[in-house]
């Protein structure tokens, strides 16, 4: 039985990964290149899509060779204690804006970038892969998963909602401002990544296939469940992609700005804080609520349904800073449903890896792990590419002025602008909840 500390340690691995790294990356980059670091809209959208390739050789090089790694360490850990401080330095360069011309500037972003996703990989890879060796319980894992999701969501919810005082506090330009800001809490997912790697244990000896061979990725490919918790992971990620990446230019262009209520602020990050405090209350309920509805599979679809149902009837909510409350009212049952299902996604993929040594007689598990990090990765950049481009559509253009290096923004039509962000909001995420149930009601492992 895994101690109380050894949970929260797992905890505190996706706290620094999805609670302050992918959720910074996953809300604020997309505004951050466009309207304050001054990269152009198509800008954006290239270098997200050019970090999506690089991801799908990354990611499962990287599981491979996790899996076979020897070490006094482990197999897995070494990679979250030793990675941690490249980790946590390369994501403050990233949120700071140089005092280059278009061009220069340019490169740095898209070479910071592609660093982050390779740095992101080498310790998220091996953390996730770390559920499949601690225990072979299945009560186990759901416990530590759910903790990893409440650990994620509760660093989130501070994160998020202390960043419009933070801004505030700094002072300064927007550039100076994020740059700040990257600079702490790239310290602070460094100490947590470190941390995590320390309080956990690896408790079972993986078969491994010491060789390396293509046979393995063959192997993936026709493991039936793989593909579908897989296709699922995608759009879970397509679904919090485009909620988080597009909720920044919500605020800017739908609803006027920050909204304060005396002393409090409410501004994107505050808005969708909110939400995450609701995913780590119900994170935490995810094993009574699977345990009441009988099976992993049947309650991510119910999961499914309360996303999906949530997103439509947000699109029907006038669209104005007066109704904040109903707006944040339904995001939070939205929240809700993602609360339900994230620490399962994460338990099915541990399944998808016993179920693959099962059948082929060695461990995958650093292999598994990687394709649910290379979805998280694809499904978060692919949609931030993907509305960088629909609002250029739209008629929203950035660019970098060559003679006081400060970013223009123009919008040749506002009204078309506003309601393809609400749409990105709403009805987009509700389409892909649809096809995410489906995805995971035909999962083929039925526990």
């Amino acid at each position: 039985m895994a101690s109380l500390s050894e949970k929260l340690g797992y905890a505190l691995g996706d706290a620094a990964a999805g609670g302050i790294t992918w959720k910074i990356m996953s809300i604020a980059f997309p505004f951050f290149f466009t309207n304050v670091f001054g990269l152009t809209f198509a800008d954006t959208a290239a270098l997200m899509l050019l970090a999506r390739m690089f991801d799908v050789v990354t990611d499962p090089l990287m599981g491979s060779i996790a899996d076979r790694t020897q070490s006094r360490w482990g197999t897995y850990r070494p990679w979250l204690i030793f990675g941690a401080i490249p980790y946590g330095l390369i994501f403050a360069l990233l949120l700071f804006t140089p005092d280059f011309e278009p061009g220069t500037k340019r490169i740095y972003a898209y070479t910071l970038y592609l660093l982050m996703m390779a740095v992101y990989t080498l310790v998220n890879v091996p953390y996730g892969s770390l559920l499949g060796v601690m225990s072979d319980n299945a009560d186990d894992r759901n416990q530590f998963s759910a903790y990893r999701m409440v650990g994620a969501y509760a660093m989130g919810f501070i994160m998020m909602f202390s960043f419009a005082y933070l801004q505030k506090a700094i002072g300064g330009t927007e550039a100076h401002q994020y740059a700040v800001i990257g600079a702490v809490f790239g310290f602070v997912a460094a100490a947590l990544t470190c941390i995590c790697g320390l309080l956990t244990k690896e408790r079972l000896k993986p078969a491994r296939a010491e060789k390396f061979s293509f046979r393995q990725y063959v192997d993936l490919v026709q493991n039936k469940p793989w593909v579908f918790i897989t296709l699922t992971a995608v759009c879970t990620n397509f679904f919090n992609g485009f909620r988080y990446a597009v909720t920044s230019y919500m605020f800017t262009y739908c609803l006027g700005g920050d909204i304060t209520f005396g002393e409090l602020i409410i501004n994107y990050t505050a808005f969708m804080g909110i939400g995450e405090a609701f995913c780590m209350i119900f994170g935490g309920v995810s094993p009574i609520f699977t345990k009441k509805v009988g099976s992993k599979r049947m309650a991510f679809v119910w999961s499914s349904v309360i996303c999906g149902l949530s997103s439509v009837i947000y699109f029907f909510i006038p669209m104005d800073a007066a109704y904040i409350w109903v707006m944040i009212a339904v995001s939070v049952i939205t929240s809700i449903g993602v609360g339900l299902y994230s620490p399962l996604l994460w338990s099915m993929y541990a399944d998808v890896a016993d179920y693959a040594t099962e059948k082929y007689g060695t461990s995958s598990t650093g292999l598994i792990f990687s394709s649910g990090t290379m979805a998280q990765k694809f499904g978060g950049a692919i949609s931030g590419s993907l509305i960088a481009l629909l609002l250029g559509w739209a008629g929203l253009s950035s660019e970098t002025s060559m003679e006081t290096g400060e970013t223009i923004i123009t919008i040749t039509d506002l009204e078309s602008v506003k309601s393809m962000v609400w749409n990105i909001f709403s009805l987009i995420p509700a389409a892909i909840a649809v096809v995410m149930g489906l995805l995971i009601y035909k999962f083929p492992i039925k526990k």
